[in-house]
């Protein structure tokens, strides 16, 4: 699920004072800002939006919320520094936002590279913070009362998915592809409509195993399913060529690969030439 549909969804009762948990806007200009945060339609002005609730509410007991969404607009913009800066700064004010664990863990792991310098202290930041977000999750309250109980077990299979994938994508990092493919399995099998995005990466890991077939079959998987961006589909398909070309160079001995989209077919022989006339006389 969209983090900041899901965050929103989470916040409903703001506009409901007289049902709204702890915490409570202290004031009637502190509600409306912090709704203003809510209904923003673009990064810029969320970001606009969470630090007009910073500067004017310092006291504000939605401080942590203010910094997550800015947080999330930040990595919504692809500015990966700020959205961990404004990550931590998240942690800083509540220690266990799970769901800014769950997002640095992330977005380190993505911008992680096997030849970082500092890649094991970023590789242990992302494992610290997707399983302590594991850990609190287990005893996690409702955070809103509209959500009915199945809407949150279901949430929490969605968070537990995520941090699963954070540490398979950890693991890629340090081409520990047999822990990539256990996590990436866990993500996918722990949430009931599993990110087509981990699904593409599990073809990634088992064509890095050499388990081409299995790969293959990934990424049929996504092209397959109806409603997803159109961007995981041109991935998957990218990946399927490029995995059947791996498979068929590491095999040259066997028969091609068929059936890959895109792949140009086998050109034909050229034609025999004609065989000479014998020279005689010209008719």
């Amino acid at each position: 699920m969209n983090r900041i549909i899901f965050s929103g969804a989470l916040a409903l009762a703001l506009t409901a004072p007289a049902i709204f948990a702890q915490p409570k806007p202290k004031s009637q200009a502190e509600l409306d800002a912090l709704k203003a945060m809510y209904a923003a339609q673009t990064a810029d002005a969320r970001i606009a939006a969470c630090e007009n609730v910073l500067e004017k509410f310092k006291d504000s007991d939605f401080k942590a919320t203010a910094l997550y969404f800015e947080a999330l607009s930040y990595e919504q913009k692809g500015d990966y520094a700020n959205t961990v800066v404004f990550g931590e700064r998240t942690l800083e004010a509540d220690p266990k936002h799970y769901e800014a664990m769950l997002m640095l863990a992330s977005d380190i792991a993505q911008h992680t590279k096997e030849f970082d310098l500092d890649r094991e202290q970023k590789l242990a930041q992302v494992e610290k913070y997707a399983n302590t977000a594991l850990e609190l999750l287990k005893d996690a309250p409702k955070p809103n009362n509209q959500l009915t109980d199945e809407q949150w077990a279901g949430a929490k299979k969605d968070f537990a998915a995520q941090a699963h994938a954070a540490l398979a994508m950890g693991a890629m990092a340090r081409k520990k592809y047999d822990v990539a493919e256990s996590e990436f399995k866990t993500a996918i099998s722990s949430t009931d409509k599993p990110d087509p995005g981990y699904i593409v990466r599990l073809g990634r890991v088992y064509s890095e195993e050499g388990k081409y077939d299995d790969a293959i079959a990934q990424y049929d998987k996504v092209m397959a399913m109806q409603e997803i961006n159109p961007a995981f589909r041109q991935v998957a398909q990218a990946e399927r060529v490029r995995t059947i070309q791996k498979k068929n160079a590491a095999n040259p001995g066997a028969p091609a690969a068929s059936g890959a989209p895109g792949t140009p077919p086998a050109a034909a022989p050229p034609a025999k030439p004609d065989a000479p006339k014998p020279n005689g006389p010209q008719q």
